[in-house]
């Protein structure tokens, strides 16, 4: 794999071959589509603008503990197919994710599971716990943003206890002013299973998620710190076809405006502790909190007694302007309106394949987007060949 490390190699480098395919982002859906078309022959060019390979997805090693640079990143799948191929690259570790949410100390467990009901409430049967939720609910004929939203679905205690705060923080904007479609349904167990995800397979891969990153791309040729809207021209002149996985409306140089997104801060710190909090991912509920989330890395790979520290990540909501990294679509119906008008551009770019969750507005898990990676690359590359 090649690499170039800034703007200014690249600017030297003189290109003598055509590439079949350039893929603009080192993302997920970047290189999926990436060693898709490498395992089929074609020549590959890479670009990313950050100086590491992995988009979000990406790991470091710090002194033996892996760290989710950018917040926790869990796989999960209920499709074999999906499983089949990430673990072709490495196994997962098993890892069960079980976050717990704290509300000016008080501790609840996460998702709402008969565990989180009795902590609420003390109730102990999943009876008790639906005449509660009867007497808690809030009737609404049609419920005009998320706050009557979730009151119509979950009642007033969990809504101001446990989502509330926590989604004021990370959407910048009171609940009563945010449409209910953030969240679209909220699960409800009435069982004591702690376990966030209801997919059959689940775990972090075991390593972390950049050495996939590196055998996805080991056959293709990878340049870092390249902005491709820097360098369209030249891009675009030496490859038979172009995938953008980057920000649609910078690809059409905001025409119709920016699309609006939240963004997120993280803070990496190492403790002098073998266990900082117990726990990989811990919610902060209240307003009053800054953060969002503490992630403790060790605890993804069941290191919590191997070293005698711990590396912590605090997460911040931030607001986002153009420059910073998108994180949220803020999908409201003005942003959702101004994506279609981008979306309709796009169709008229024959030349360039648009995917991923930054050129589709959408915020997708990992699991997702390998899916429609995948799909995406059995009709693409078909043309290529």
């Amino acid at each position: 794999m090649h690499t170039e490390f800034a703007d200014s190699a690249w600017q030297k480098r003189q290109i003598s071959n055509d590439y079949d395919l350039t893929v603009v982002g080192a993302g997920l859906f970047g290189s999926i589509v990436a060693y898709e078309a490498s395992q089929r022959g074609l020549k590959v060019l890479v670009v990313e603008r950050r100086d590491h390979i992995g988009g979000n997805c990406y790991t470091t090693n710090i002194d033996g503990i892996i760290v989710h640079q950018y917040g926790a990143h869990v796989f999960r799948t209920s499709d074999p197919n999906v499983l089949s191929f990430v673990t072709q690259f490495a196994p997962l570790n098993n890892f069960v994710n079980s976050p717990i949410a704290n509300f000016h100390g008080r501790l609840f467990n996460l998702p709402f599971n008969m565990n989180t009901f009795y902590e609420l409430w003390g109730t102990v049967t999943p009876s008790e716990v639906a005449a509660k939720l009867d007497e808690q609910r809030v009737a609404y004929d049609h419920p005009a943003n998320l706050e009557e939203h979730m009151l119509a679905l979950v009642g007033r205690d969990i809504y101001e206890i446990l989502v509330k705060g926590y989604t004021e923080k990370q959407w910048g904007h009171p609940c009563n002013e945010l449409p209910s479609s953030i969240i679209r349904r909220v699960p409800l167990r009435f069982t004591f299973d702690n376990n966030y995800y209801n997919d059959t397979f689940q775990g972090v891969p075991i390593g972390g998620y950049t050495p996939i990153f590196k055998k996805l791309l080991e056959r293709c040729d990878v340049h870092l710190g390249v902005d491709y809207l820097e360098h369209r021209a030249e891009l675009n002149g030496q490859t038979r076809r172009l995938l953008y996985t980057g920000a649609l409306d910078a690809f059409f140089d905001y025409r119709f405006g920016p699309l609006e997104y939240r963004g997120l801060r993280f803070e990496h710190e190492r403790f002098p502790m073998s266990n900082y909090q117990g726990v990989a991912v811990m919610n902060f509920t209240d307003n009053e909190t800054p953060y969002t989330r503490v992630i403790e890395h060790k605890h993804f790979d069941f290191a919590r007694s191997a070293f005698d520290f711990s590396i912590v990540t605090h997460e911040y909501p931030q607001a986002w302007k153009p420059g910073l990294d998108p994180y949220y679509p803020m999908e409201d119906q003005t942003n959702r309106i101004r994506f279609h008008q981008y979306a309709a551009l796009a169709v008229n770019e024959t030349a360039t394949w648009f995917g991923g969750r930054l050129a589709d507005y959408h915020y997708n898990d990992m699991q997702e987007t390998i899916r429609s990676a995948l799909v995406s690359a059995d009709v693409w590359l078909d043309t290529l060949e």
